[in-house]
């Protein structure tokens, strides 16, 4: 294992951030019309004009790997080639982008005015902005922003106009073409359009992954998409999608191009517009179709305050950097170029290593404002005061001292924190529970969550009116937008807080104990949490590190020992995990107690839904935020990829089959019944 002077040269507390300029300072100064009709004239890939739509989708169509799909397709459907053909013709017209200077115009001035009426600034680091400039003229450049908001592609483009940096071609979603006007607008402002799966489509695939590399190696334009595949309505970061990474990598690992720069792009929100609409999502109301229409309703949203942006350009990371001594090339000269080929597994595990990295330098570039820390106090609050004679809430007194207490703790652990230090901690408190109002209220000195604003907001019918049902849905309508801006600062604490969860499950202080109940935590939640593959042992002895450094633990080869002052760290950390172990072990109840021997996934999550709705009303749970369908779909995945659940071959579709001797013993590791834990860390 390593020591502590292997992470004396990464203690996250030294790492060097950029700073950051509002760029919306100048709108507010100057007419936006002058900035959208400006001289616009970015620097491109070795100097390369900007290519046409039709050329492009010419050469897509002339190159070799299309057609030599074309006839495979044809050979092995018996239509014919030109049948083919045009089928790939009608794919690539549907998907192409169509990007013009006058309806990005149009965009940027339109985009000046909401954003000055939504926002009170829009932060950019502009050292990374020249970063991304100096790698555009280079080679050729992937961005991947985080995705929290439909709000995240408008944003980017927004921004490198504004910055005279090349456009980038953006992938969106197929529901997106639905909306009319605004697809077509988007359409000309660079989306190109793929479905959200493709199943075992040959041709629509190599159509899509020849238009993508056919833009890379020519450097038309830097090509964007979202890692995560989609936005994330729980604010954590999601475990990433491959396919497109995949496809990115090609041109690198084929030896078309030197090289590819990767930037990750972090966008941090002080508050998002669509929390309540997320919370509604992850309770099971449907999520409301695209359209133009549905666009016009949320106009009133332009009343609202929501807040900074922060925008944060990370490094760029080299593709040939990065596949140095992992890869080898050789193996793509085998066949030609064009002929395609299953990725080999060294391959695959290089392209899965690569995407958790590059999702961990998004999170760790995420600026993490004052809400992000009062909205965790707050839910472990609530938590505690659920015993009856409990005083509700917590003194503003008192929460602005637990503020400041966690302020400089998660500093320590290098949370990229914006908190105001030139004010006083009481009015930073104020103003970020005043921006906040929506979900919290302050009355008699005393700040609660407004679990009574959940009740209004339901469907506007008096309290008096609701079941008991749906009171508690509304309220988890808070509680889950609460708990989205608490997931934000995750990615800070995940490892002491796993780390202090296997020390309270662990059967003794020794350190093999300990770390055999980390591993089984780590190993649990790997669909939850961003964990790297095979960074077990690294990410313990980074808990460790922290820990000791803050005075919370004293470590030595054979024990690890709480202090005396690290009580209330530990405390604050396993509270922080709670919910999501609670969450896990209801679901396992669910299906050794409920569920049937088998049940399709259709099935599962409104059947879980009904079943913690029962336990909660009944006061068997503790967590409404147990209710988040993001929470049980990442407990099947865990579950299924233990093997405690399997998917039948052969069967209806998604249906699964439940071993519920493991699922069982699961439940009660989780649940501390430490007899079991050793062999449920064997079997599992």
């Amino acid at each position: 294992m390593a020591s502590k002077a292997d992470y004396l040269h990464r203690d996250p507390m030294l790492k060097k951030r950029d700073d950051f300029e509002d760029m919306l300072e100048e709108r507010r100064n100057s007419s936006d019309l002058r900035y959208a009709l400006r001289c616009y004239t970015p620097v491109l890939y070795r100097g390369v004009t900007p290519c046409k739509s039709s050329v492009l989708k010419s050469m897509v169509l002339q190159s070799d790997h299309i057609h030599y799909v074309i006839n495979q397709v044809s050979k092995e459907t018996g239509r014919a080639t030109d049948d083919v053909q045009e089928e790939a013709s009608a794919i690539l017209e549907e998907m192409a982008h169509r990007l013009q200077l006058s309806t990005v115009r149009f965009f940027a001035f339109t985009l000046s005015k909401i954003f000055k009426t939504l926002f009170r600034s829009i932060c950019v680091n502009e050292e990374g902005i020249q970063r991304l400039q100096q790698a555009i003229q280079e080679h050729p450049v992937v961005l991947l922003p985080s995705h929290r908001s439909y709000m995240d592609f408008l944003l980017m483009s927004y921004l490198l106009y504004t910055y005279d940096l090349a456009l980038p071609v953006i992938a969106a979603g197929m529901d997106f073409m639905g909306m009319k006007i605004v697809g077509e607008m988007l359409r000309m402002s660079g989306a190109f359009f793929i479905r959200r799966s493709f199943g075992g489509d040959k041709l629509y695939w190599a159509v899509f992954s020849e238009y993508v590399k056919t833009m890379l190696r020519n450097g038309f334009a830097p090509v964007e998409f979202f890692l995560e595949g989609t936005r994330s309505r729980t604010c954590k970061s999601l475990t990433p999608k491959l396919g497109l990474l995949n496809i990115v990598m090609d041109p690198f690992l084929k030896g078309e191009v030197f090289d590819i720069s990767v930037v990750p792009v972090s966008i941090s929100y002080e508050r998002i517009l669509e929390e309540t609409l997320y919370a509604r999502e992850l309770l099971g109301v449907p999520k409301p179709k695209e359209s133009t229409s549905a666009l016009f309703k949320a106009r009133k949203v332009l009343s609202e305050d929501y807040g900074s942006i922060h925008v944060y350009f990370g490094q760029p990371v080299s593709i040939r950097s990065m596949a140095e001594g992992r890869v080898n090339r050789c193996q793509f000269n085998l066949i030609p170029r064009h002929i395609p080929k299953r990725p080999d597994e060294d391959i695959h595990n290089f392209v899965n290593d690569s995407a958790y990295r590059l999702v961990r330098a998004q999170e760790e570039n995420m600026v993490l404002k004052p809400w992000v820390l009062l909205a965790s106090l707050l839910l472990q609050k609530h938590h505690q005061n659920q015993a009856p004679g409990q005083k509700r809430g917590i003194a503003l007194e008192e929460l602005t001292q637990q503020a400041v207490w966690l302020r400089d703790l998660s500093r320590q652990y290098g949370a990229f924190l914006h908190w105001p230090d030139h004010t006083s901690p009481s009015d930073v408190v104020y103003s970020s529970l005043s921006l906040h109002r929506g979900l919290v209220r302050i009355s008699e000195g005393r700040v609660q969550l407004a679990l009574e604003q959940g009740r209004q907001a339901g469907s506007g019918e008096p309290p008096s009116t609701f079941t008991p049902e749906e009171e508690l849905l509304n309220q988890a309508v808070i509680m889950l937008s609460c708990a989205s801006y608490r997931n934000q600062a995750l990615h800070v604490f995940i490892r002491p807080a796993l780390l202090a969860s296997a020390i309270h499950a662990a059967s003794s202080n020794k350190k093999q104990e300990v770390f055999n109940s980390f591993s089984f935590l780590r190993n649990t939640f790997s669909n939850e949490f961003i964990l790297c593959p095979g960074a077990t042992v690294q990410d313990f002895e980074e808990a460790c590190y922290l820990l000791v450094k803050t005075g919370v633990l004293q470590v030595n080869p054979q024990e690890v020992v709480v202090t005396e002052r690290g009580h209330r760290t530990v405390a604050f950390l396993t509270a922080l995990l709670e919910p999501f172990l609670q969450g896990y072990q209801v679901v396992c109840r669910f299906l050794c107690e409920e569920a049937a021997e088998t049940l399709t996934e259709k099935e599962f999550i409104p059947a879980v839904r009904k079943f913690i709705l029962k336990q909660i009303l009944a006061g068997r749970l503790r967590y409404i935020e147990v209710l988040s369908s993001d929470l049980q779909k990442n407990t099947l995945a865990a579950l299924l990829r233990l093997g405690a659940v399997r998917k039948i071959n052969g069967a209806e579709q998604g249906t699964l089959k439940v071993n519920k001797v493991m699922v069982n013993s699961l439940e009660d590791t989780l649940g501390g019944k430490l007899p079991t834990q050793k062999a449920a860390i064997a079997r599992l």
